[in-house]
């Protein structure tokens, strides 16, 4: 610990700690705010940060809007998020997405970021903003434009090119970010230049100072004021505040300690849990908030992997309560998670590592559900924090295991401040299943004193931490200390309200310092006792059955049951959870004064799936939120005299509870859904591989030309370049032809393709196929050696082939230019000839660069003859096309392109996840699709690879009121051919909802396409 914190440290309680043998805790007190220099509405120092004066606890989770490209559904999630207790979100800008073509930058409609800025305030939630140009996250080139393949300059160094294009693109971004600021009453607090800088390769400059500060200076001159923060890949110490030029304001790192394999849910191996990351805070940026910029909240998955599922099981409630109190208990006080929501990889946005979701295994599902146990985990942990101001300035002790437990079982970190005490509690084996009974021997106001008290021990069951608290402030009482987990708190008036929780089973015991009498006044079982140190002493065993004691008027204690080991909570079975922690909310109540970011008051509401927001209103408790289930609500505090209640604009009759509470019941009203059979519809398909046909003119193509590259680190192997990336050819399929007029002797050809992990490919000549990659996870690209069929001499042939472009591959390490790893045909050779003697000819999405869909971006159409025509869009012109289904599918290798509508009427007022679900096909076929709602390119099938079967689309890409055209692309792999086992449109639960109307995005129709071939 820093000399500077030992001198601020006082003790408390110096007799009674001294009488009993034990060292005196250090405590914080604040030190002097400082700022950037650009401005003082956010200031910090070493322990938390200010906004707008006022010291607050960032805690955060990653959201990415473009993936979810419906603007009406981003309220929808940061209302989720502030509901959690969280009062900030963190995302990514991916510059792909905005800048398909250097110098012409676009974001507008599904792209545009001012309805996110709205939506966060509307919500109340600040916005950390991390704009890159490199952003990493499991997204093509880590963010960066494929255009970037072609630069000669390292990525991520001084490289005139590189510089040059981060300038014009740091231009735009920042300058819609600057506006969105806190400074111009917008919701951004932070900004942080570059992402995970933090690896550098061999003959790279690293770090580069002088890079660093042209990357900040470009934002500055963009008009961002708001100070600075990094995200270092691990507590590595890099452009510390104190480090020189480059700089950051802030110092912050990320964590990922149980890595990303999800295949094995149930492993924590041995020492992953951070030990030393507070220590080296205080060694590299003592003068900081400790701020972790990045904490696992899930993992990423990968073709052929387990599915998101698995990953959910694997970074669950159990992996938030003891890694994430592990961080508190290092004295975090900007903690966000990555990811919060994951969402979805449409049109072709991610990296070749992943499929279509990017679930994460987050705690709100990609289909938006909070049914994770994980969610309910991190609301009790998000509003545990949110009441409790001491943790700000509270000083990270180190762990010990042989000092305030009789075992040494259990591990305990403390937090010491002028008052309070935080004590975090895990097995000292975190790994351990074992269940382990423990006291704990704490000093506190009135002594040191062993709990609990009365009778019995507390318990550490398998894979748990605990935060309990001593000298803990209750607006006047002080609650000597607390076994049992504090939800929250809140005094309204002389009164004072306090929920607490534990898990199944424990018991716990709380101690107040109160001469009121205590009471049961619901429920039973637990033992009351006012003779211990002047204090009332409670002790219970936990059940699912609530507890309520009344201490006089002055504060009612709520005690409650958590339920643990699910990773999914049982959303339907209303008895069971009934009573537990998970069904209460803490909704803040909009303020004049405090606006929506802070609330001087706040409703503790019982009730069941979510709350998102609350008023007040002539004496009315307006709540808004979403059920699953009919409900009791019961009003368990609030402020003033509120004697009525309404849900939803309606109101709720009401009753009176424990306590005088206002108890009321909402039904549920299970809709009737209509949605279609998809194999019931009328299917149509045109051919998508006309190019292997004799008579195909490929006049149009890009001819391969170019000698040259600034790929593969500059080698060419062919006698020009057939990367797609050289020609402006930078997503989804790609197609080669090669001409050739033979001489009898070619007898084999020998192909060296690359498309990225997983990626597939198929080779013809002329119309005879020669063989397909069917997909590997790990290999990036492959050599086949393909026999050819007997050529006559002086016949003319081509060579067609098509490769499935999975993404460019993402530029962590700087320098190593892993963006510029190529997509396309490394290397041919063609039997008895000369290389010379093919001439390639080579196209992608119509127009390349120059992208004719701009509503949908730069990367959502490949090369498919179907999609350079725009079947995949709203009303296809599909006179000519035949009728059939994917389920009969082709009878040999190609491509069919498969098109059909359907209507929706689903009932408004219920929020309907739906989703596109593949089943019944043989896992040995290999074939891929690719699935288009609306235009807008939702899925990526891979069946012989998956994991993924069920592809989530939201309502606004689906016209959830109105028609819906859908397109399918077949690409059969095999000579057998290939067929779709069945395909159909699933709707999960119905979330009745007070959320609103959602409105379709933008979805241009079908025209005919200029200069289409």
């Amino acid at each position: 610990m820093v000399l500077s914190r030992f001198l601020k440290a006082v003790a408390v309680s110096c007799l009674a700690i001294q009488a009993a043998g034990m060292a005196m805790p250090l405590q914080e007190r604040a030190g002097t705010k400082k700022n950037n220099g650009f401005t003082d509405l956010v200031e910090w120092d070493e322990t938390s940060f200010f906004v707008r004066g006022e010291r607050i606890l960032l805690l955060s989770g990653e959201v990415h809007p473009f993936r979810l490209p419906v603007p009406d559904l981003w309220l929808d999630l940061l209302q989720k998020i502030k509901s959690l207790g969280f009062n900030a979100v963190s995302f990514y800008v991916d510059w792909n997405l905005l800048e398909g073509k250097q110098g012409t930058y676009s974001a507008e409609g599904i792209f545009d970021f001012k309805p996110f800025f709205e939506a966060a305030t509307k919500a109340g939630v600040y916005l950390i903003a991390r704009p890159g140009p490199y952003i990493n996250a499991e997204v093509s080139g880590g963010g960066f434009p494929g255009w970037m393949q072609r630069f000669s300059g390292k990525m991520r160094t001084p490289a005139p090119d590189y510089m040059n294009a981060t300038s014009g693109y740091i231009k735009n971004i920042g300058a819609t970010v600057a506006e969105a600021q806190i400074t111009n009453g917008g919701p951004v607090i932070l900004l942080q230049p570059e992402n995970e800088y933090t690896i550098g390769s061999p003959g790279t400059k690293f770090p580069d100072p002088d890079y660093m500060a042209d990357v900040q200076k470009q934002y500055r001159d963009a008009g961002i004021i708001v100070p600075f923060i990094n995200n270092d890949a691990g507590p590595a110490g890099y452009f510390t505040p104190t480090s020189g030029k480059g700089a950051m304001d802030i110092y912050g790192h990320d964590g990922y300690p149980l890595g990303f394999d999800c295949s094995k849910p149930t492993n924590w191996p041995d020492n992953n849990l951070p030990g030393d990351w507070h220590q080296k805070h205080l060694a590299q940026s003592p003068s900081t908030p400790y701020s972790i910029v990045e904490f696992q909240g899930g993992s990423f998955d990968p073709w052929g992997g387990v599915g998101f599922d698995k990953c959910g099981e694997f970074i669950n409630a159990d992996f938030a309560r003891v890694f994430n109190k592990n961080d508190y208990s290092l004295g975090a006080t900007l903690h966000s998670l990555y990811m919060i929501y994951g969402g979805t990889n449409w049109g072709n946005i991610g990296h070749p590592q992943g499929y279509t979701s990017y679930d994460y295994g987050a705690a709100i599902k990609e289909d938006r559900l909070v049914t994770r146990e994980k969610y309910s985990e991190l609301k009790l942990e998000g509003n545990f924090l949110k009441a409790s101001p001491a943790y700000l300035t509270a000083v990270a002790q180190d762990a010990t295991s042989d000092r305030y437990t009789d075992t040494s079982e259990i591990t305990t970190t403390p937090l010491f401040s002028e008052k309070t005490s935080f004590w975090v509690t895990r097995h000292s084996r975190y790994n351990t299943l074992a269940s382990t009974s423990y006291k704990l021997k704490l000093p506190t106001s009135a002594g040191t004193i062993t709990i609990p008290q009365l009778n019995g021990s507390l318990s550490m069951n398998g894979r748990d931490s605990k935060i309990h608290v001593t000298d803990y402030d209750l607006g006047g009482i002080n609650l000597l200390y607390s076994s049992a987990e504090i939800f929250t708190w809140k005094k309204y008036g002389d009164k004072r309200v306090l929920v607490v929780y534990g898990g199944p089973g424990e018991l716990h015991e709380a101690s107040f310092e109160t001469k009121s009498k205590a009471e049961i006044i619901e429920g039973d079982g637990v033992t009351i006792d006012a003779s211990k140190n002047g204090s009332v002493v409670l002790n219970w065993q936990t059940t699912s059955a609530r507890k309520v004691v009344q201490l006089e008027k002055d504060l009612t204690v709520y005690i409650l049951g958590k339920l643990t080991g699910r990773s999914e909570r049982s959303m339907t079975d209303v008895d069971e959870d009934r009573n537990t922690a998970y069904d209460y909310w803490v909704l803040d109540l909009p303020s004049a004064e405090a606006g929506t970011y802070s609330a001087t008051s706040a409703v503790i509401v019982k009730a069941g799936y979510l709350l998102r927001s609350a008023s007040i209103e002539g004496g009315t408790l307006a709540l808004i939120g979403d059920l699953n289930a009919t409900t009791t609500f019961e009003v368990v505090g609030a402020p003033g005299d509120v004697t009525q209640l309404s849900f939803n604009g309606k109101d709720v009759a009401t009753r009176a509870g424990t306590n005088d509470a206002l108890v009321g019941d909402v039904a549920y009203n299970k809709p009737e859904l209509q949605i279609p059979s998809l194999g019931g519809l009328a299917w149509k398909y045109g051919d998508s591989l006309p190019e292997i046909r004799p008579d195909y003119d490929d006049s149009k193509w890009t001819v391969a030309d170019k000698t040259s590259t600034n790929m593969k680190g500059g080698q060419l192997s062919t006698p020009t370049t057939l990367f797609g990336g050289d020609y402006g050819y930078n997503t989804g399929n790609l197609l080669f032809r090669g001409h050739f007029v033979a001489r009898g002797g070619e007898t084999t050809l020998v192909l060296n393709t690359q498309g990225g992990a997983a990626y597939g490919a198929s080779v013809w000549l002329n119309e005879a196929f020669l063989g397909s990659v069917a997909g590997n996870p790990a290999l990036g690209n492959q050599t086949q050696t393909l026999e050819l069929p007997d050529l006559n001499d002086g016949q003319e042939a081509t060579i067609t082939v098509l490769i499935d472009h999975m993404g460019l591959d993402e530029n962590y390490n700087v320098g190593a230019d892993a963006l510029k790893e190529p997509r396309g045909i490394l290397d041919y050779n063609l039997a008895s000839r000369e290389k010379s003697a093919v001439s390639w000819k080579l196209t992608g999405n119509v127009g390349g660069e120059d992208y004719l869909d701009r509503t949908r971006g730069p990367l959502n159409e490949g090369g498919l003859y179907a999609e350079r025509q725009g079947w995949h869009l709203p009303s296809p012109p599909d006179q000519s096309f035949e009728s059939g289904k994917p389920t009969e599918g082709l009878t040999g290798t190609g491509v069919r392109f498969y098109t059909t509508s359907f209507d929706l009427d689903l009932p408004k007022g219920y929020d309907i996840p739906l989703s596109f679900v593949f089943a019944n096909s043989p896992k040995e076929s290999n074939y891929r699709c690719q699935l288009y709602v609306n235009g807008y390119q939702f899925g990526k099938y891979v069946n012989n690879l998956g994991p993924q079967t069920s592809f989530p689309v939201p309502e606004g890409i689906l016209n959830y009121h109105g028609k819906n055209y859908i397109a399918l692309s077949l690409w059969a792999l095999d000579e057998e051919g290939a067929k779709v086992g069945d395909l159909s449109l699933v709707a999960g639960p119905a979330i009745q909802t007070g959320y609103g109307s959602v409105g379709v995005v933008p979805m241009p129709k079908w025209e005919s396409r200029e200069g289409e071939y």
